[in-house]
This record gives C-alpha cells, sequence and structure tokens, in this order.
C-alpha cells in the first residue's frame, strides 16, 4: 500500500522528501481512517498543494499537519451536505450549554418551531405547480427547496398594492385578498388569447463586439458630439441664432451651448460651475458660471444647456437665461424601415390592440441575499401565471455580481449554469405554460456576474430553442422598443440614484416643493440620452467607442423604464411643455424584486392608448 502511494505522488509529479517511510506511514494512516485510495489521497494532496501555494513539489513532513486538518475539513463539508440537519458543535454551543442558556434558543438547534412554519396553504413552490410538472429534475429541485423555510417564505402576505396610479379613474380596486387569490377585473378589458405587437427599435452594441478598448480620442469625440449636436439643434429652431463663444469679453448679450462641468474633483456646487464649450465655437475652452440672476435651475456634471447672458470680464459668463431641454429634431424620428420586427403576424394584430398593452416589470436581484433559490422570481412567474400579461419585462441583475454567494464563490454551478436552470428554464416553463400569446423580455445589468461587464452592453445570448426564441427576446442595455405602438426605453444603470448625487438645484422664493425623482427622470428625456452624467459614476464601465449610437434617445418615449434603488415609483412626467414639442409619458421605477432576504417590489402597468386612461399598481412581495 505504501509503494502504491509513492507511485501516484511520483506519478502527479511529486518526490516524497525527508524521512520517507515515516511519511509514508503518516499517509497511510490517512488512507484507513479516512477512507481512501492512494489517487483520492494524491487527488487531495493537489488541491491542497494548489490552495496554499506551497513551494516545491516534495512532501515534507512539515505539511502533514495542514494536510490532516484540509482532509478533515473535506470530511465535515461532505456531511454537512448529504445530512442537511446536521449540526456541526463549535466552541460557541458548549460557551451557550455552559452558561444554560440553551433552553432559550434550543429552537435554533433543532428543527423549525411552529412559529416559523410558512402560513396554511402557502408552499414554498408557490403556485408554479403547473410549470414543474413537465420536467423532473425541476420536480427534485422543488422537493429539495421546498424542505427549506427561509425569511422569504416565512412572509404573511404575498402580494400587497403599494402604489397605484390615476386610482380616482379605477371604478373598483382590488382589496389584499382579492389580489392575492383572484384574476384581476382590469385584465379582462385585454384578452389574453391576443398577442401583443414587438418591434426593436434600438439594440446597440451587438452581441459578441468588442470593448474596453476605447481611447481618449473616443471619450473626447463622444463629448464634443454631445456639444456640437445640441448646438446645431438650438440653431435649427430659429429662436437662439447661432451658439457664439462664451469665453470672450463682451458687454453685448449673446447665446451659447456648452456642457456642465465641476472645477475640481469634488461635488457640484454654484461656486464650482464650468461651461466648456464646443470646439467649433470656443475651442473647446471652459468659463465659469455666474447664476446669480437665475432664480430655479437643475444642474449636474455632464449636462449639455444653452445659456444666455454677457461676459464683461472675459473670465465669467454672466447668465440671465437657461435653457437646460434640448430641442428635438424631426430628422432623429426612427423611420419605420429602421424598426425591426420579431415577428410577421404581430402587424395582423396591430389595428385591435393598437396602444393597450398589459405588462408585468421587474428588476432584479430575482433571489434574496441568503440563497440562490430564486424564490422572488417563482413567485413573480406564479403572479404573471394567474394575471397573464401580454408582456413580461425582466430588467437585470439575473446573477448578481455583489450576492454573498456569488462574490464567496461557494456555488457548485458556474454562472452560466445557474443563468441557464434557474432563469431560462423557469422562463421557457413560463412561456410553454401559457402558451405563445405571452412575450418576455430580458435586459441585462452591468452587475451580472455571466455577461460582459461593459456599458453600453450587449444583449444576452441565450442559445434558446428557436420556437422560444419567438417569445422570449434578448435586448442591449440601454435598449428601445415598441409593442402595440407603445414605445419603451430602458436603461438598467442607477442614473436616478447617481443623478440624486451629482445634481444642484435652486427653487424659486415661496416656490412649492418640487418632485426631485420626476425631476431628475425628466433630466434623461431632456438631455435625450440614457446616461448624461459625465464623469461617470464609480462602478460605469463606459465604453465611449460604443457609446455615441447607443445611449442617444431621439425622442421621449411613452414608457421609461429607469430601475433604481431608489423608493418604486411611477409617474406622469411632461417635457418642453410651454413649446409645441410637449410630450407626456410614464417613467417607472419597479424598484427590486428582492431586498436583503425579503421581497421587494414590481409593476403591474396597463396602458391604454395615453396616460390619462393608463393604469399602473405597485405590487409589494
Amino acid at each position: 500500500m505504501e509503494e502504491e502511494i509513492r507511485a501516484e505522488f511520483e506519478g502527479s509529479g511529486f518526490t516524497i522528501g525527508g524521512d520517507s517511510a515515516q511519511i509514508l506511514s503518516t499517509l497511510l494512516t490517512y488512507c484507513v481512517n479516512y477512507k481512501m485510495s492512494p489517487a483520492d489521497l494524491v487527488s487531495n494532496w493537489e488541491v491542497y498543494y494548489l490552495n496554499r501555494q506551497l513551494d516545491g513539489l516534495k512532501v515534507e513532513s512539515s505539511y502533514l499537519d495542514g494536510f490532516l486538518s484540509h482532509l478533515q475539513n473535506e470530511v465535515k463539508e461532505k456531511l454537512i451536505k448529504e445530512e442537511t440537519d446536521l449540526h456541526i458543535y463549535s466552541s460557541n454551543d458548549v460557551d451557550m450549554l455552559l452558561s444554560n442558556t440553551h433552553t432559550d434558543e434550543e429552537g435554533l438547534l433543532g428543527t423549525p418551531s411552529t412559529k416559523q412554519e410558512k402560513p396554511h396553504g402557502e408552499s414554498s413552490n408557490s403556485e408554479l405547480t403547473p410549470l414543474t410538472t413537465e420536467r423532473p429534475s425541476s420536480i427534485r429541485a422543488a422537493k429539495t427547496n421546498g424542505d427549506r423555510i427561509t425569511p422569504f417564505a416565512q412572509r404573511v402576505n404575498k402580494f400587497t398594492q403599494h402604489y397605484v396610479l390615476n386610482a380616482d379613474n379605477v371604478a373598483s380596486l382590488p382589496s389584499k385578498d382579492e389580489v392575492e387569490t383572484s384574476e384581476d377585473e382590469l385584465i379582462r378589458r385585454i384578452p389574453p388569447s391576443q398577442k401583443c405587437t414587438l418591434q426593436v427599435q434600438r439594440s446597440k452594441p451587438e452581441p459578441g463586439c468588442r470593448f474596453m478598448y476605447d481611447r481618449m480620442e473616443d471619450r473626447f469625440n463622444y463629448l464634443e458630439d454631445r456639444i456640437g449636436r445640441s448646438g446645431r439643434l438650438f440653431s435649427a429652431t430659429g429662436l437662439y441664432g447661432q451658439p457664439a463663444d462664451a469665453t470672450l469679453a463682451s458687454e453685448e448679450n449673446m447665446f451659447a451651448v456648452g456642457m456642465v462641468i465641476c472645477d475640481g474633483e469634488g461635488r457640484l456646487n454654484e461656486k464650482s460651475i464650468l461651461l466648456q464649450g464646443s470646439v467649433e465655437h470656443s475651442r473647446g475652452q471652459r468659463v465659469r458660471l455666474d447664476l446669480k440672476d437665475i432664480n430655479q435651475f437643475s444642474l449636474f456634471p455632464g449636462q449639455v444647456v444653452g445659456i444666455e447672458g454677457h461676459n464683461p470680464s472675459g473670465h465669467c459668463f454672466v447668465a440671465s437665461k437657461l435653457i437646460d431641454s434640448i430641442p428635438v429634431s424631426v430628422d432623429d424620428q426612427l423611420p419605420c424601415a429602421k424598426k425591426q420586427a420579431v415577428d410577421h403576424e404581430g402587424h395582423q394584430n396591430s389595428n385591435t390592440l393598437s396602444r393597450v398593452l398589459s405588462s408585468v416589470i421587474a428588476a432584479g436581484p430575482f433571489t434574496t441575499t441568503d440563497n440562490l433559490l430564486f424564490e422572488p422570481l417563482q413567485e413573480l412567474l406564479s403572479y404573471a401565471c394567474r394575471k397573464q400579461p401580454q408582456l413580461l419585462i425582466l430588467m437585470g441583475p439575473f446573477i448578481d455580481s455583489d450576492h454573498p454567494e456569488i462574490k464567496k464563490g461557494t456555488s457548485d454551478q458556474s454562472f452560466h449554469d445557474i443563468f441557464h436552470f434557474e432563469i431560462l428554464r423557469k422562463l421557457q416553463d413560463f412561456t410553454q405554460y401559457l402558451g405563445h400569446n405571452v412575450r418576455v423580455i430580458l435586459v441585462p445589468s452591468v452587475r451580472d456576474a455571466h455577461h460582459d461587464a461593459v456599458f453600453p452592453q450587449p444583449a444576452f445570448d441565450s442559445h434558446l430553442p428557436e420556437d422560444i426564441t419567438q417569445q422570449i427576446t434578448c435586448l442591449s442595455n440601454p435598449s428601445l422598443f415598441s409593442s402595440n405602438e407603445i414605445q419603451f426605453g430602458c436603461c438598467t444603470v442607477d442614473i436616478l440614484k447617481q443623478l440624486s448625487g451629482d445634481e444642484i438645484s435652486r427653487k424659486p422664493p415661496g416656490g412649492k416643493a418640487a418632485d426631485r425623482i420626476g425631476r431628475l427622470a425628466t433630466h434623461i428625456v431632456k438631455q435625450q440620452s440614457y446616461y448624461p452624467l459625465y464623469p461617470p459614476a464609480a462602478g460605469v464601465p463606459m465604453d465611449f467607442s460604443l457609446a455615441k449610437e447607443a445611449l442617444e434617445i431621439p425622442s421621449a418615449p411613452d414608457v421609461l423604464l429607469l430601475p433604481s434603488d431608489l423608493a418604486p415609483s411611477v409617474k406622469v412626467l411632461s417635457v418642453n411643455e410651454d413649446t409645441e414639442e410637449h410630450k407626456r409619458f410614464i417613467c417607472v421605477n419597479p424598484g427590486r424584486l428582492s431586498k436583503g432576504i425579503g421581497g421587494g417590489t414590481f409593476v403591474e402597468l396597463y396602458y391604454n392608448e395615453d396616460t390619462e386612461k393608463t393604469k399602473a399598481f405597485i405590487m409589494r412581495i
């Protein structure tokens, strides 16, 4: 046996050093005590050798104690996996027993007490039973997870209404019990048998693109293009004339276009505001802005504005009027020829379903922080099975890189396998259960551990069967699409939270308190960019070589989806109220489907012709 152990080590490139007889005798004892073959022993040694980063390929006697601890830990982890109810006692348990506190906490050592049991009639698999009956592997997984009671499963109310948009126009709102157990009456206005149309208008960059090769030149060109394009749009209106050079000293009133910049690395304030002009009109130079004569403004770094005023000294531009909304160009409207129709039959239903749509909108994370069971996603799909929306929009992160188990690397599956089996398989069962009339849209996040960490971000390459891809569509982040002639814009980067930390504002004396979240969302449409903030916030892997076309918003969409860590909200907002280009749109922040070890929020949206008849519900799990 000892010679077999020596042969196995030498076959793997290791040699027995020092007192080889004593070392082989000790290794033989390990094989006997832990019931391992020489090959298994060498495999465990290789793991120990790599983890400890030992020097040389000799097995020394000084390594054997550490190797023994490694073997003991491996056996303990194996027992824990095999015996789910097994409790490994530690010094903390000994201290607890000696201090006679075990009677108060004995429930922690055994099975859950009756107080921890789930409410009557509620199962850990929720109401997804029809979705899992077709897959034996899913049934086995459900049985395994069903025995585990998590904090998420202990909640009392499954779904409660958190907020209702246009509540005054709703004849009768469902109560909590009706929301949990019955069909929503509003959904019956839109027969679920009719399939919605779907047209992708902008989904850039393409999957497989090269990224993070941007140069300083790309960053310069991106900023210059934003300023130059805005200057041309201001001139095209005929209201302001050609932009002038704000850095030149002049007592005459002039109009200038530029980007708001902070003069240092700190936070923007009224004393640190600079205006950077274009190369064409001011050679890209900057000038300090004086806003003492402006009663009301809202500014952030990277914002492109039009300024009327004068520069008496050549060092400070005194503003008399500020225009923070970039005019919309007619040429920028996307022609129908450029719209990519996802299916052909959708055009046949466009007359009957024009601008009427039922949808459920949710943003990740889709699992709680204490496990990777994806219970909130199961609950959401169960809810959608009862409501039968025409469109289910899911926005990342799906495999959250900030999840504790993902950060620690404790999962025994790869990130791609988790996404495939825990997300795509569930969605595939969901679409098969509801039939071909439901559509699912997936939008990634820069926090997705299994996807490209770049912004703008390409769509998932899902590798789904062809019949399923007609129902599950993967789009880029950000993206622009329309369903039943209703235009959606979507961006999963938390731009609302990032703008809230960098924006400064002034309201007129005696003015009423403004809707700050609505003002931040309006900046996105006014700037015609999904990410107008510059420099980008920490953690945003911006690639400026991909940003020019991908981040542009040609016109205000009907529904703007901006998931954020801020409080969930559904708001009807307006831009350009004083002009002919007046536009009303709905901004939706569905919140996060899971928060910590508990459930979060999602949004049900019933769009009907315009914002006045549209209903929206923020649902809390």
